[in-house]
């Protein structure tokens, strides 16, 4: 690091300020930003709680594949290597991110937890586990699915069967000969769904509060991902119709097997609850077979088993939870007022408060063209922004 990238504080006591950008996380929207602030001339230091790259990644279960497309699924100057199925595995991700750090030789620095962030008007100020850092401008790209979430369902610590967070999934050959109900019809419950679907299980369940706005992972030979930037360039109302039209077109009407209308059309709920697209790859033909039973919303546990909201019981040895995520943000940010009820920051991408300058976020909301792909078009636009306050 050049002498001339840090500035004395002002007080006493505090480091020294980095004149350029902390990005907080490590994974693919952290390292794209640092990538493209690197490429813009802005010193960039990346903090990263875990011991590696990748680690949530590695934790996930054994038969997670990307919904997106390789092809759409790469980071700048990296492609996976030949050979790599169209829709890679998640060690296939792993290592894609560890190549890229290496590529571009980004400064990672491991197991760097941050506790609080802080504004002091002319730069940021971070509490983490190595002591107090400073710098002009932070990103906060720690992703939208950093912590689990499980509903506190009445009765669910006296249930004899098992409760998993879908995060947790582990194996599909796992479930064999089990009685499984899966929670929550979006992205994830799909995932669940399509791998359960592959594996002799015993009765199948899914408990839909809301439909899924849902697509097949291929028609014929063509992977529908493929399609997603011209997706991304409609208006919301068009990129509805064109997603509902194809579900329909493909799948026919669900809502005769038991499943809930979706609430609005997918491009609007990426925007307006953040509910990613969920994609089929065997879950639908399941439903229709009758191997998977779609069943009202879980109203309570008891001992021996779950109670849905029409009083009807199931005995399930397995519940997976597939009810999403949440940032855990609060402790770092909360004070700040850039979060939702739920811990979502109020803007994302390039859009920043002018009462908070310096302050961006990447990654943090889901979008038809994926995480990557998106990661890559949010980091340009924030180094853009940076690089244009200090010239």
């Amino acid at each position: 690091m050049s002498a001339d990238t840090k500035v004395s504080p002002l007080g006493t006591g505090e480091p020294a300020i980095l004149d350029g950008t902390i990005v907080v996380g490590g994974g693919a929207a952290g390292l794209a930003a640092a990538h493209a602030l690197t490429r813009a001339g802005v010193t960039t230091q990346i903090l990263e709680r875990e011991q590696r790259l990748a680690e949530p990644w590695h934790r996930r279960h054994d038969n997670l594949h990307l919904n997106t497309h390789r092809d759409l699924s790469s980071l700048p100057g990296v492609s996976y290597p030949a050979g790599t199925p169209a829709f890679p595995h998640r060690s296939a991700v792993a290592r894609h991110l560890n190549e890229f750090a290496e590529t571009h030789r980004l400064p990672v620095a491991f197991g760097v937890e941050v506790d609080e962030i802080e504004f002091r008007g002319d730069h940021w100020l971070l509490r983490t586990s190595e002591g107090l850092k400073a710098a002009r401008y932070v990103v906060i790209a720690t992703g939208r699915d950093r912590q689990p979430f499980i509903p506190a369902w009445t009765g669910m610590e006296d249930f004899s069967g098992r409760i998993i967070h879908s995060a947790d999934f582990g194996k599909a050959s796992d479930y064999a000969g089990k009685k499984v109900l899966v929670v929550g019809a979006g992205n994830s419950g799909f995932d669940a769904l399509n791998h359960l679907s592959r594996v002799e299980t015993g009765q199948i369940w899914l408990s839909a509060r809301n439909g899924p706005s849902l697509l097949p992972k291929r028609i014929g030979k063509i992977a529908v991902h493929r399609i997603s930037p011209l997706m991304a360039n409609l208006p919301t109302w068009l990129a509805d119709a064109v997603m509902a039209a194809t579900q329909r077109l493909v799948f026919g009407d669900l809502t005769k097997y038991g499943l809930p209308p979706a609430p609005s059309g997918g491009a609007s709920r990426l925007g307006s609850d953040y509910t990613a697209i969920a994609a089929d790859d065997g879950a639908v033909e399941a439903i229709k077979a009758g191997r998977i039973i779609v069943v009202p919303q879980l109203r309570e546990f008891r001992r021996d088993g779950v109670v849905l909201d029409n009083g009807q019981s199931i005995a399930p040895d397995i519940v997976i939870a597939a009810t999403g995520y949440r940032t855990g943000l609060e402790p770092m940010l909360g004070k700040l007022g850039v979060l939702d009820a739920k811990g979502v920051p109020l803007f994302n991408g390039a859009a920043n408060d002018p009462k908070l300058p310096g302050l961006w976020f990447t990654g943090m909301r889901p979008s038809i063209r994926g995480c990557f792909a998106n990661s890559t078009i949010q980091a340009a636009a924030i180094a853009r922004k940076i690089a244009g306050l200090k010239s």
